[in-house]
């Protein structure tokens, strides 16, 4: 196993790499989350919101630091605390229901010994127990690895990094479990459209409802057609449905926004 950390003279004088992983009642995958993170380093920091279930107690049991910061409603900077809590030359962002492949492992072990760079890989969703290629949930590409000093993340929500380096792509790839029930998938989905909505609103945006409407029709056409996502079956089918209301309800609540404010 890789610790991550460079030796000098017998003595432990730099870690080289903090796997950050931020959590909200996530008992059900945080073991599984940290023991697959340990296999590129040591040092997995749990940067917990506020957890009501045993996340934060099975974290520790599994050897992760675990710092509290409040939520706030902005991703950015529960992501940009982590730059805070760290003395790594490197950061590794992982979310709780993310699991690294085992190429992507030793991609990383490879990466933190180079030079500047941020790096990216590839992220294959599974839904409600199917692997998802195409539509809302087709494979993506994420920016995850950074040299610690060296990037910000920005936006409350839909949050990305900002790097000063050049970026590569890393091989192997992240899985991501990403829905596995409907409970917690409208849950995510109201979530995401209020803190849409008010960036949205902060940043100067308006709208109306005629808007709306074509915005949630043409992200359902993009959806189910453009990227294919009827290909998946029947989840691409709905999940295409109900991208439609996600679009059409982020500019539902910014109208909200307008009318409460005018």
């Amino acid at each position: 196993m890789n610790s991550a950390v460079r030796i000098r003279n017998g003595d432990e004088v730099e870690k080289i790499l903090t796997v950050v992983i931020l959590t909200k009642d996530e008992e059900e995958n945080i073991v599984d989350c940290i023991t697959n993170a340990k296999q590129v380093t040591e040092d997995v920091l749990v940067i917990d919101s506020g957890s009501e279930d045993a996340t934060v107690e099975l974290a520790k049991s599994v050897g992760a630091r675990v710092v509290y910061r409040a939520w706030d409603d902005d991703f950015s900077a529960q992501r940009n605390f982590a730059i805070e809590n760290s003395d790594a030359e490197w950061l590794f962002y992982l979310d709780a229901d993310e699991r690294l492949s085992e190429e992507l492992v030793q991609s990383v072990r490879e990466a933190i010994n180079g030079g500047d760079c941020c790096y990216s890989m590839p992220r294959k969703a599974v839904a409600f127990g199917q692997l998802c290629s195409h539509g809302v949930l087709r494979p993506d590409k994420v920016t995850r690895l950074f040299k610690r000093t060296h990037f910000k993340y920005v936006n409350k929500v839909h949050e990305r990094p900002e790097c000063s380096d050049p970026c590569k792509e890393l091989k192997g790839y992240l899985e991501h479990y990403t829905y596995t029930d409907w409970h917690r998938y409208f849950i995510k989905f109201n979530q995401y459209t209020t803190l849409w909505a008010e960036n949205a609103y902060a940043k100067g945006k308006r709208t109306n409802y005629f808007a709306a409407i074509g915005h949630g029709l043409f992200g359902f056409i993009q959806m189910a057609f453009l990227k294919g996502g009827i290909l998946d079956s029947w989840i691409g089918f709905v999940l295409s449905i109900n991208h439609f209301f996600y679009t059409y309800m982020k500019y539902v609540k910014l109208i909200d926004l307008q009318r409460k404010n005018k």
